[in-house]
């Protein structure tokens, strides 16, 4: 193959991070992903097995080394293996010096993050962090019922009620159904079967695990954005081969991770790096059957997001996958292998050939059919913000290990992390939960005797009423005791039912 005079002096051994940015591989010329253009987001695509971890790892480790930290979730456990040194084989050392590429053996700085506390850090929200959206997303709530739940934390706002984790919204949905009809007056019908609807949902949600992602204490988001002491950012991964078993979860988790960098970042522009690169792996699962308003709002959080300094990568197996009012957004494009084997793949790869800049010498569309494992095309911004033509790249092979760590590999890791003890003890402060409990015991506790009458009325009451009187007030006693014991049972029912389940949300 031809090479220009700017990649004869690319086979004099190019690094992985340079001035002109991220090295991705070798076309006719460096193909780099310029950091003052990473925050203008970017796609990765291909078929399964078409190197699209490996493309992620290489991105992820350039972005380390330049000094950005990096969020990605780690569906497959595969790229774990950023955080281990690469032992080049033959295959690797000849694939690096047919491209020209230095290949330097060394491991990334990376934090280890898991929902469910076994694989890394515990990563918590709080419901109210969450709010009422995206925990509709969650539940897959219909209109009605995401309106009960907007009471629900309006009521919550009003009463001074914290809705921390899940067995607060438990006990303030109860306190909705028990209150169903001056919530009503207030703010439209509350009924209370569309409470226990909710109830319900929430219930999977508990039985699903979900329950491990609400609590305190919450995320920082500032942890998600450090770096070394030899400035290189960490590589933040989110063990999700087992939360990709609730793809809701999944997705849900990830967009409210992007919206609370949207609200909680200040402006910044366009900076000459980023301050955080955030990697969406299983994007489709983002969009999969999500409500006109949810569209709106990770468009809104795609759009807005890039002057926060963040850029944001949707990993996923076809371009149609993403929304084309999404898809307009992402100037990184590298596209892997397509297999176009139905109608409906047929139209997702005219989609991917038509969203690049046109190469004349290439035919765009026959290219992407034809990929071999580790090529793709390639397209991303140059320096004035434009996408160049798209180029047949081979993607360079990653400084790091490429597979899984090991299990004992990643606890040492795990025990060194800067990290280590400031999410791993879960808290449970006083919340909707205990302050509607101490109402409820409050309300069950037996009425104050009245004060008691002088001996000589009570004496003579006793001798006016004989008897039988003294057996009718013995039975009213009685069944005041009776009923008001039995109120009581009905109100901790009312505020404690359903949350059996719930035991794998905060200690108590």
């Amino acid at each position: 193959m031809r090479r220009s005079a700017c990649a004869t002096h690319f086979l004099k051994k190019e690094p992985l991070v340079a001035d002109d940015g991220v090295l991705i591989g070798v076309a006719d010329q460096p193909q780099y992903l310029r950091l003052d253009r990473a925050n203008r987001h970017g796609l990765v695509a291909g078929a399964t097995g078409t190197g699209k971890t490996v493309t992620l790892q290489v991105l992820a480790q350039g972005f380390a080394d330049a000094g950005v930290p990096v969020f990605a979730a780690d569906v497959k456990g595969d790229l774990s293996g950023v955080a281990a040194a690469a032992q080049p084989n033959d295959k690797l050392l000849a694939r690096a010096q047919q491209l020209g590429v230095t290949l330097a053996p060394s491991a990334a700085p990376v934090i280890f993050w898991d929902l469910f506390g076994q694989q890394g850090h515990p990563i918590r929200a709080t419901v109210s962090e969450m709010g009422p959206l995206l925990l509709s997303r969650l539940l897959e709530l219909n209109d009605v019922q995401e309106g009960v739940l907007n009471v629900v934390f309006r009521a919550a706002d009003e009463e001074g009620l914290l809705l921390l984790d899940l067995k607060d919204l438990q006990a303030a949905l109860n306190y909705a159904a028990d209150n169903a009809r001056a919530l009503s007056a207030r703010y439209g019908n509350v009924a209370a079967a569309t409470v226990g609807a909710v109830q319900r949902k929430l219930l999977v949600l508990e039985n699903q695990g979900g329950a491990n992602l609400f609590g305190e204490p919450a995320l920082d988001l500032s942890d998600l954005m450090r770096t070394d002491g030899a400035g290189r950012g960490y590589v933040n991964l989110l063990a999700a081969d087992r939360l990709i078993g609730s793809p809701q979860l999944y997705a849900t988790f990830l967009l409210w991770l992007m919206s609370e960098l949207f609200e909680q970042l200040p402006e910044i522009g366009d900076p000459e790096k980023p301050r955080l690169v955030f990697f969406f792996d299983e994007a489709h699962l983002l969009f999969n059957d999500a409500p006109k308003a949810l569209l709106e709002k990770v468009e809104q959080v795609v759009r807005l997001i890039r002057s926060k300094g963040v850029g944001v990568y949707f990993v996923t197996q076809n371009p149609a996958d993403v929304p084309e009012t999404v898809l307009g957004q992402l100037g990184n494009r590298v596209q892997h292998g397509l297999r176009a084997y139905t109608p409906a793949d047929q139209r997702g790869l005219k989609a991917a050939a038509a969203s690049f800049r046109v190469n004349p010498k290439l035919d765009t569309a026959e290219a992407i059919q034809h990929l071999g494992v580790g090529e793709a095309l390639v397209s991303v911004l140059d320096e004035k913000g434009a996408p160049t033509v798209v180029e047949k790249t081979s993607v360079r092979p990653p400084n790091s290990r490429i597979g899984p760590l090991t299990a004992d590999e990643r606890r040492q890791l795990i025990a060194q992390s800067p990290l280590r003890g400031v999410y791993d003890q879960l808290q449970d402060r006083e919340s909707a939960f205990e302050v509607l409990r101490q109402r409820a015991d409050q309300k069950a506790a037996p009425a104050p005797p009245p004060a008691s009458a002088s001996p000589a009325p009570r004496a003579q009451s006793r001798a006016r009423g004989g008897q039988g009187e003294e057996m009718v007030d013995a039975f009213a006693k009685s069944m005041l005791r009776s009923i008001g014991t039995q109120v009581g049972r009905q109100l901790m029912r009312g505020l404690l039912g359903g949350l059996a389940g719930a035991s794998g949300g905060r200690r108590r």
